[in-house]
């Protein structure tokens, strides 16, 4: 199997939960990767969570948008980009049903913006041929739709069918890092991850509502009756994943990327009261702030991912349980409460 080595990394996105998760692996497991970090800094962004990166000399911040053209060209030459990997996205799908707008532009124009300076950086400027360079394209198993109970797993070949304008943009932008690939030869690859969550989220994603929740003794939201199913990953998993991809995937494939922790969203929200009630116990159980709100339009009832491909191909497979995981997540918001109240 052919082993791709980056050197020169772009992070778009990378003040944001996933992308400072990732940028925090790279500089500590990679020593040989300089990373540069683009990111807007709306609202899902903070220079806090880029607060005490390792080896730090390796991290450089730039402040823009994916959409500026001349910004992109003027980083992909300067800094002799090898590597991008594309994580920068409104991604709330609350928001996106308020205002949808905005995920068009910055997650399908945007992502039309970052393809165009890669292909005529790439093979128009530094000819380096797609065994010197890798565009990995982070998307999401909202794409796929939505599961029933019965239903079997998402896979790499489950036809499209968002649900949301959040989806339905990340639909678009991957069709268009896709069709990138076959028309251009651009060597992309493509993740579907299923739910995150770790340190540094936003509060408005569901684990940190509960947990904030707890903290300040305030009702906890759960959408509808709860039934609705999620399938949990780890965001250091999730990091690892993506890395192993970028040096061991095929080009122009894409890989599911799922924890095997499928939970009801009441069962994990009782789940991390009762994880609450043992740390920080109060004289009444956290969960009675559990509060059951009208449901969220169009609310999809499942997501479940297939892992399949990423295990067999290249090896890869989560090492958190979701007990783990939410232990490590709570103990980071516990001990730094800034980050669960962005």
């Amino acid at each position: 199997m052919s082993h791709y080595q980056p050197r020169s990394m772009l992070v778009t996105g990378g003040a944001g939960f996933i992308g400072s998760n990732f940028i925090r692996y790279v500089l500590t497991h990679f020593p040989d990767v300089a990373v540069v970090n683009l990111d807007k800094l709306t609202y899902a962004g903070s220079l806090d969570n880029l607060t005490h990166l390792p080896h730090a000399e390796r991290h450089h911040f730039i402040q823009g948008d994916i959409t500026d053209a001349k910004l992109l060209r003027h980083i992909l030459m300067h800094h002799h980009i090898d590597t991008i990997v594309h994580f920068a996205a409104e991604s709330h799908v609350d928001r996106s049903i308020t205002a949808p707008a905005a995920f068009v532009q910055t997650n399908v124009l945007g992502t039309f913006v970052l393809l165009e300076a890669a292909r005529h950086h790439w093979f128009e400027i530094e000819e380096c041929g797609v065994s010197h360079c890798r565009f990995h394209h982070i998307s999401t198993d909202e794409v796929y739709g939505s599961l029933q109970t019965t239903d079997p797993l998402f896979t790499e070949k489950t036809a499209y069918d968002p649900h949301s304008p959040y989806s339905a943009s990340k639909a678009g932008a991957d069709h268009l890092a896709r069709a990138y690939y076959h028309t251009y030869g651009l060597p992309v690859t493509i993740s579907h991850c299923s739910n995150n969550y770790g340190p540094y989220q936003h509060a408005e994603k569901f684990i940190p509502t509960v947990i904030q929740g707890c903290l300040s003794r305030k009702p906890i939201p759960v959408y509808g009756n709860g039934k609705n199913i999620r399938d949990w990953l780890y965001v250091d998993d999730h990091c690892r994943a993506i890395m192993t991809i970028i040096e061991q995937g095929k080009v122009g494939e894409s890989y599911n990327i799922g924890g095997n922790n499928e939970w009801e969203n009441i069962a994990l929200a009782r789940f991390i009261c009762e994880q609450m009630d043992k740390i920080k116990p109060h004289s009444v159980s956290y969960a009675t702030l559990l509060e059951f709100v009208k449901d969220r339009p169009g609310h999809d009832f499942r997501y479940a991912i297939d892992n399949a491909k990423i295990k067999a191909e290249l090896g890869w497979s989560p090492q958190e349980t979701l007990e783990s995981g939410i232990m490590k997540t709570i103990a980071f918001y516990l001990h730094q409460p800034a980050h669960a109240y962005q």
